[in-house]
């Protein structure tokens, strides 16, 4: 018999911090995040999975005001390249989204991947390098995770030139930076995320994503069927 040891308020709290978890860029408060908190926070993440137990993330706390000035133009200067991408009333939308809180969060965090570090001796990376990568993106989500629980908002900020916000945090050439986030408490997170509630894009119905034995093979009521529990909202959520 399969052993457990959360119960059912203990899945409920996991699935309701996955399921309310929000891409926050607005409602940062200024109340400063205690050493406590943020150290609970980069434990999350610390212990997030990595293939061969590499763990090639690492953490730079931004707080430096000047840095944070030098990024943030970095982004302005990415966002008119992006924003030229569309036209019409879809860049009308785009212009009225806010897309990053950097110089309002109360810390920038940035995670970074160390693509040759030596730890887990390459297990699993001679045929997936990229794994590496992998691996420190699941460390943002653990954070991600961990911060709603803790009533903090996290917002990436992915309109950023790496190859700019490489020498402003002074990055050796084998490590990368995979996530800029903006982290801080919030005056409160959003029913729905925000680009669904600005009319930017919907989001994709789970049944529409399942594929059986192999790709393509699709069978919708099948899938209908294996997700019919979840209209059942004790544990995930209504809306789930």
């Amino acid at each position: 018999m399969p052993v457990s040891s959360f119960t059912d308020e203990d899945r409920r709290v996991v699935y309701r911090a996955i399921r309310t978890r929000r891409d926050v860029r607005s409602h940062f408060l200024e109340t400063p995040i205690p050493d406590e908190v943020l150290a609970r926070l980069l434990y999350a993440a610390h212990h997030a999975p990595s293939v061969g137990l590499m763990q090639p993330w690492e953490f730079i706390i931004i707080r430096d005001r000047t840095v944070r000035n030098e990024i943030f133009a970095n982004f302005q200067r990415s966002n008119i390249e992006a924003a030229q991408r569309y036209s019409n009333d879809r860049r009308s939308l785009y212009d009225t989204l806010k897309l990053q809180a950097i110089l309002d969060a109360p810390i920038n965090l940035c995670i970074t991947c160390n693509q040759t570090v030596d730890r887990g001796a390459g297990l699993g990376r001679q045929s997936m390098p990229e794994t590496a990568v992998y691996s420190t993106v699941c460390a943002v989500q653990n954070l991600w995770l961990a911060a709603r629980t803790e009533g903090i908002g996290v917002g990436w900020v992915s309109i950023l030139d790496p190859a700019e916000l490489a020498p402003t945090l002074k990055l050796p050439e084998n490590v990368i930076p995979i996530a800029y986030l903006c982290v801080g408490y919030v005056s409160e997170f959003a029913d729905r995320p925000d680009l669904e509630v600005k009319g930017w894009e919907q989001p994709a119905p789970i049944a529409d994503l399942i594929h059986f034995d192999t790709y393509g093979k699709v069978d919708k009521p099948q899938a209908m069927h294996l997700l019919r529990s979840l209209t059942d909202d004790r544990i995930v959520g209504s809306d789930a």
